[in-house]
């Protein structure tokens, strides 16, 4: 039980303001290169977080193991979706430059 707690509160703590601030496209700009598009993968970061509090909070409140079960599966599916969208959005076409923008090349 102990461990659940530990794992609620380090996933809160690192992708809930990691996947908001990219959710939001507020990220340094050393990083945007590297994280282009960025909202889709705030969006599949997020997601991923999604899957822990679905699956913890029904064990942490001694809910029914069907209930427990059909929370796994659900966290489960949302981490799944997560990891496909960071996938689709890893080869997503990077947009091209706009007008007054430079490209890196």
């Amino acid at each position: 039980m102990p461990w659940q707690w530990i794992g609620l509160a380090l996933f809160t703590l690192t992708l809930l303001p990691a996947g908001s601030a990219m959710l939001a496209d507020r990220v340094p700009r050393t990083w945007r290169g590297r994280l282009a598009p960025v909202r889709p993968r705030g969006a599949a970061v997020l997601l991923i977080y999604a899957a822990a509090p679905v699956n913890a909070i029904p064990r942490l409140t001694s809910a029914a193991p069907d209930t427990a079960l059909m929370c796994t599966a659900v966290g489960g599916a949302l981490a799944v979706g997560g990891c496909l969208v960071l996938g689709f959005a890893t080869h997503w076409p990077r947009r091209s430059p706009g007008r007054g923008e430079r490209g890196h090349a």
